[in-house]
């Protein structure tokens, strides 16, 4: 007696499981198409034309706000304000941040406590934060009274084009460091103990250790770090908001706020589509960088 096997069908078993991922795909994918990629689109669409949101208002004009940007002596100057606040703000958002981690990874007193304290501002609301901070160095504001008791005559921080600048980095670097903190501790966890074992036995100081081991093995950590960073910085816009209000003489106006005051101050909503695409471009080209970079570590 001969007993037939039943075979399943492949082709038949793979199309009923696509269907199925689909199924469950596609409310995340709805919501994706309609609160992501739609918005891009028609941002980027909205960068060729001229009028308001509507389409009966809307009118077709081409390159000629991407060319109005680059004649624009404003839109390069908040360009160079913008580049100078990304470098200026990324740089010491890695050193500090690395530093503490290196301390706070040992066994030293109240170490808990200090990793929640050096947290606690990457949690907290910028608006709120930013409030604070423009009580903190107006010119008649708690500061200018410290400096006066050294002898030091009040500085006009948010009312000069030399301070402003400087104040919206501080706040910066003071909002991020938390979040790098953790971001390099948890880095930290992954070199292995036996390495740095093995270097003191072939008598490395601590400083030889940091450079040849620390480094190196942090290195996606600080590539993933320093990309967040700049993004985190490129969109700022709560900072300038609350404390300065793109000014005095646009020398802290960033790019975001720049978008911003072209839209809803203006009512430019095409040029200032054509700098916000220019924007999302820029993005683009970090988190690029940053998964070329993390890919050729993991395939070394």
């Amino acid at each position: 007696m001969t007993v037939e096997k039943t075979s399943r069908n492949p082709q038949l078993d793979f199309d009923s499981d696509t269907i199925t991922a689909w199924v469950f795909l596609s409310p995340a994918l709805l919501l994706l198409g309609v609160f992501v990629l739609y918005p891009i689109a028609y941002l980027f669409y909205l960068s060729f034309t001229t009028g308001s949101f509507t389409r009966a208002g809307v009118h077709w004009v081409g390159l000629r706000n991407y060319w109005r940007l680059l004649l624009n002596p404003d839109f390069g100057q908040v360009v160079g304000n913008t580049v100078y606040f990304t470098v200026a703000t990324v740089m010491p958002s890695l050193v500090l941040p690395l530093g503490l981690a290196v301390l706070l990874d040992r066994a030293i007193v109240f170490r808990d406590l200090l990793r929640a304290a050096y947290f606690l501002p990457s949690i907290t609301s910028l608006v709120a934060v930013g409030l604070g901070w423009r009580w903190l160095f107006q010119t008649e504001g708690p500061l200018n009274h410290w400096l006066e008791a050294f002898g030091i005559d009040p500085i006009p921080w948010l009312s000069s084009t030399v301070w402003a600048m400087p104040v919206l980095i501080l706040l910066s670097v003071w909002k991020q460091l938390g979040f790098n903190l953790v971001v390099f501790l948890a880095g930290l966890q992954t070199i292995p103990v036996s390495r740095y074992e093995a270097a003191e036995l072939d008598g490395a100081n601590p400083w030889q250790q940091f450079w040849h081991i620390t480094l190196p093995g942090l290195r996606p950590t600080l590539i993933f770090a320093a990309v967040t960073t700049a993004i985190f910085t490129l969109r700022s816009f709560e900072q300038v908001y609350v404390i300065t209000g793109g000014g005095p003489l646009n020398s802290p106006n960033l790019l975001v706020y720049y978008i911003y005051e072209q839209a809803f101050a203006q009512f430019d909503f095409g040029y200032a589509a054509a700098a916000a695409t220019l924007l999302l471009g820029a993005t683009l080209v970090l988190v690029s960088l940053q998964l070329k970079l993390t890919g050729e570590k993991t395939s070394n």
